[in-house]
């Protein structure tokens, strides 16, 4: 009997969702480490990560969100503007002040979004309102404009080595039911 094709991509099927599944980036998710420090303490703040593609950006922001129960949006600058963002920021003052909850965006391709549209973001990020993760390939130095660079952390992620591609290889093969 064949088995039916699913529908949902293996990349898809397979992305870790606990810090504890995650491969790779150890300087940032080891123990003791800076992004596994501000889960643990739920002290979140906004920041860039940047590296190559496929090394753990979205899913850093997935697993940050789930695991830190905070609202989760996500945006990509090449299909957003400034209207996406002011409704974002919208949201996310309804989540603080009727239910006590964070809002995270998440700007994928930060890079691409223009000064007014990196302007947008700026009270909200200075205030906390939202926490803003962005990901990009590009040197945030040169992409991203400095107001919004000082009110976030920069975080630098690494290719993936051969270990753990070989780990990612042998947790898939376990986990995915097709």
């Amino acid at each position: 009997m064949k088995k039916e094709i699913p529908q949902v991509p293996l990349a898809e099927r397979i992305r870790p969702k606990t810090l504890s599944e995650f491969r790779g980036q150890k300087k940032l998710v080891g123990p003791g480490k800076p992004i596994s420090l501000m889960i643990e303490n739920d002290a979140l703040s906004s920041f860039i990560l940047w590296g190559p593609p496929g090394t753990g950006k979205t899913t850093l922001a997935k697993i940050i969100s789930e695991t830190t129960q905070s609202e989760f949006h996500q945006l990509n600058a090449v299909d957003a503007g400034v209207k996406e963002v002011r409704a974002t920021i919208a949201t996310a003052k309804i989540n603080k002040e009727s239910f006590k909850k964070r809002t995270i965006l998440f700007i994928d391709e930060i890079h691409r979004f223009n000064k007014a549209q990196q302007d947008a973001l700026l009270s909200a990020v200075e205030s906390g309102l939202i926490i803003l993760i962005g990901a990009t390939t590009e040197n945030p130095s040169f992409e991203v404009i400095p107001a919004l660079r000082s009110r976030a952390r920069v975080y630098v992620l690494d290719e993936l080595t051969k270990q753990d591609l070989i780990e990612i290889i042998d947790f898939t093969i376990s986990n995915d039911e097709f």
